[in-house]
């Protein structure tokens, strides 16, 4: 879906990716990434989160948690990750980035949680319940420090993915603060949730979820308190348009994902201010009937959109001409993703070795792909900076 706008608003990345796989300097099944672009992204979103007075953390894992990802990042100016899982704070942290949250989405197991907090002790720390909490807070003690944590809030009418729900009821938020308090090694710093904002397909808008209401009503629960001094943690669907209406609401703290790479479901109907600046590049493996199969192990088509007709550029020179345009067959997600079928019919089918380039608003992180850094392309000098798995880990590619 985002190749359209990869072609019209980035096609020197797409024919650089093409040249370089051409040249045999970067493999099939991969996530490719404009470093420069991502750089000159980053330098908006600092900014205007600098301009709102908010706290800004890169989320690094729709891109496997690249390490010349996250030095783009921070040649932009954004110095702390938000780690989704420990897999995520491992990664970011050895690249050289900070981990300013930990815990959310995915909770810290039991018997991480000593390491988490000695190895990244984490600005703050979410947590979903008070024995996630005393987890916390006892392995900063160990550590010789008191842990930032903030409390994961839900409220009936609230959105949360299938798989990830959980949190403290709002009503109990003062409760749940002064509890946080007691703890040894431990303080309440804030709230959060997710999504606070949503792609609404009817309307072609970001639109505010009931959660950003209960994360309001919560805050202000906790001003009658007296705790006006907290974090409000608000992420989703992240880009420099969008800070705005989050300052408003009363969140403190922004974590760009999708927004950095310039892939955020408004980019598709929108032209934003973040350049798109990743693709899915394969290769043709072999043809059979009238289908050309490419090598997968990257696909992933996000299901926050309805259905569509897949395409790709399939070329063997660098292009972004419409006529190189072909229709795919992706495996459905119960199937493994071995190959996808092209349409191989008509004039100028596909050649076994011919190049893939794909618009997807990935995940890296859970597929079988590399993740190859490239940096220069604004430059017209495009160099490959890293070829990593979905852990930010180098890959000894090709053997």
């Amino acid at each position: 879906m985002f190749l359209d706008v990869l072609r019209r608003r980035n096609p020197k990345f797409i024919e650089a990716a093409i040249a370089l796989h051409r040249q045999g300097k970067i493999p099939a099944n991969a996530y490719v990434l404009d470093l420069d672009a991502v750089e000159a992204n980053t330098r908006l979103l600092k900014a205007e989160a600098d301009r709102l007075g908010m706290k800004i953390f890169a989320m690094t894992k729709q891109v496997g948690r690249a390490s010349s990802f996250c030095h783009a990042v921070m040649r932009g100016g954004i110095d702390r990750s938000v780690a989704v899982d420990m897999a995520c704070a491992r990664a970011t942290h050895r690249a050289g980035l900070h981990v300013g949250h930990l815990g959310h989405l995915q909770q810290v197991a039991r018997h991480e949680a000593n390491a988490a907090a000695a190895t990244f002790r984490p600005d703050y720390w979410t947590v979903f319940n008070d024995i996630k909490a005393s987890e916390a807070a006892a392995g900063a003690d160990a550590a010789g420090y008191t842990q930032n944590l903030l409390a994961r809030v839900r409220a009936e009418g609230d959105t949360f993915y299938r798989g990830h729900e959980g949190g403290f009821a709002a009503d109990d938020i003062a409760a749940v603060a002064d509890a946080f308090d007691r703890l040894k090694g431990g303080r309440f710093a804030g709230i959060t949730t997710f999504p606070a904002l949503l792609f609404d397909h009817a309307t072609r808008k970001v639109l505010p979820t009931h959660n950003l209401t209960t994360l309001s009503e919560a805050a202000e629960a906790l001003a009658k308190t007296g705790r006006n001094a907290i974090e409000v943690n608000a992420p989703g669907t992240t880009s420099v348009v969008m800070l705005p209406a989050l300052a408003d609401a009363g969140a403190t703290q922004v974590e760009p994902g999708n927004g950095l790479h310039g892939t955020t479901a408004l980019h598709v109907v929108e032209d934003l201010p973040e350049l798109p600046a990743v693709c899915y590049l394969t290769e043709v493996s072999h043809l059979s009937g009238d289908k050309a199969y490419c090598f997968g192990g990257g696909f992933y088509i996000d299901p926050i959109f309805p259905d569509y007709d897949v395409k790709a550029i399939v070329s063997d020179e660098p292009t972004v001409s419409a006529s190189a345009l072909r229709s795919v067959e992706v495996p459905p997600p119960s199937a493994i993703d071995y190959y996808a079928m092209i349409d191989a019919s008509g004039a100028r089918a596909p050649k076994v070795g011919d190049t893939a380039v794909f618009g997807f608003r990935g995940q890296a992180f859970v597929t079988r792909a590399y993740v190859v850094g490239v940096s220069g392309i604004s430059k017209g000098m495009p160099t490959v900076e890293s070829i990593e798995n979905g852990f930010g880990e180098a890959e000894s590619w090709p053997v």
